[in-house]
């Protein structure tokens, strides 16, 4: 105590220069978005790596183009909102460009993919107020509006190996899940379905890649394992009850399991933080109705794949299941009126 202070003074409690209050929760993760999103980039590695190794330069082209529109948009957007340009380094615009391109057939003009880039920061994340505020996923708005869009070009496939440069024709040829749809007689087997040696969209075509970059994800805990363990078991039950009543009609559970976009979606996509439920249960409730509708669209749908529309279905729901998960705070709810 100084000389200069009063008894009165001295008698008072002593304050602290500043006293903090902030919502739960009080303990930090010590995590932060770009931490999570270059984990997210780290993961998605490996099916760009094999993403190369099928479709060689056209994959690159593809996933620079994409890359580029979402970070101009998330540029232009914060310029004219009259935010800084940090965002741009957070990864997130990064993370949405990646996966669109990873969905995108590898024939896809490159100019469509730039487009796609733009449209999924714009429409699907900038318009809502940026990161967090969004209610659907960012990369399946894009590619939602590609497919709207640019229908025949979406619908395009090239087998592995057959497209060295930009700009050389090759060999068209269906996906594991156009040909069980329309019945062929001629189905990949399920070895060139898990390494990815079939036709479709450049990133989800390899089982093995997803597993390795979902696995390191899922370790990391940078994924919560909650939806894709409900997503897969929901659409494995469906594919097997659909299977057993017409073998001749619908392939079987592991067939849907390593083709398509199932493990992609189940592992990068339905574990986007923002587009799922913020409760426990409510991502198990999320994850199985993605893995339901999944199987739905494409056992009895007009169209093969149905994770993008499965996903986006379920982002439109999930402010209801958070409604209905709210866990009961301690004591109980406190009475109106």
């Amino acid at each position: 105590m100084s000389d200069t202070t009063s008894p009165a003074e001295a008698a008072q409690p002593r304050v602290p220069d500043q006293f903090l209050v902030s919502s739960a929760p009080h303990l930090a993760a010590g995590r932060t978005t770009r931490s999570v999103m270059f984990d997210v980039v780290l993961g998605l590695i490996p099916l760009l790596v094999a993403a190369i190794l099928f479709y060689h330069g056209r994959a690159v082209w593809l996933t620079v183009l994409t890359v580029l529109g979402c970070l101009a948009t998330e540029g232009a957007a914060n310029l004219i909102r009259g935010r800084s340009l940090a965002s741009l380094s957070d990864g997130s615009a990064l993370v949405t460009g990646m996966i669109l391109a990873f969905s995108l057939p590898p024939q896809l003009p490159l100019y469509m993919a730039f487009i796609g880039g733009v449209v999924a920061i714009g429409l699907g994340k900038a318009v809502f107020g940026g990161l967090g505020h969004n209610l659907f996923n960012p990369a399946m708005v894009g590619r939602a509006f590609l497919m709207i869009c640019f229908p025949v070009a979406m619908t395009t496939w090239s087998e592995p190996g057959t497209l060295l440069t930009v700009g050389v024709d090759a060999v068209t040829k269906a996906t594991p899940l156009a040909a069980a749809k329309f019945h062929s007689d001629v189905l990949p087997g399920m070895w060139p379905l898990f390494v990815g040696k079939v036709g479709g969209c450049i990133g989800e075509t390899s089982a093995l890649a997803c597993l390795i970059g979902g696995g390191y994800l899922l370790i990391r805990r940078t994924a919560d394992w909650r939806q894709p363990v409900a997503m897969l078991i929901a659409a494995m039950v469906f594919a097997a009850v659909a299977h057993h009543f017409a073998p001749t009609q619908c392939a079987s559970a592991l067939y849907h399991l390593n083709s398509g976009a199932m493990l992609f979606g189940a592992l990068f996509i339905v574990t986007d933080y923002v587009g799922a439920p913020i409760t426990p249960l409510g991502r198990w409730m999320f994850g199985a109705g993605v893995g339901v509708l999944v199987i739905l669209i494409r056992v009895f749908g007009g169209y093969p794949e149905g994770v993008m529309y499965a996903v986006l279905i379920m982002n439109a729901l999930t402010p209801l299941i958070e409604r209905w998960t709210v866990p009961t705070p301690f004591g109980g709810h406190v009475p109106q009126g």
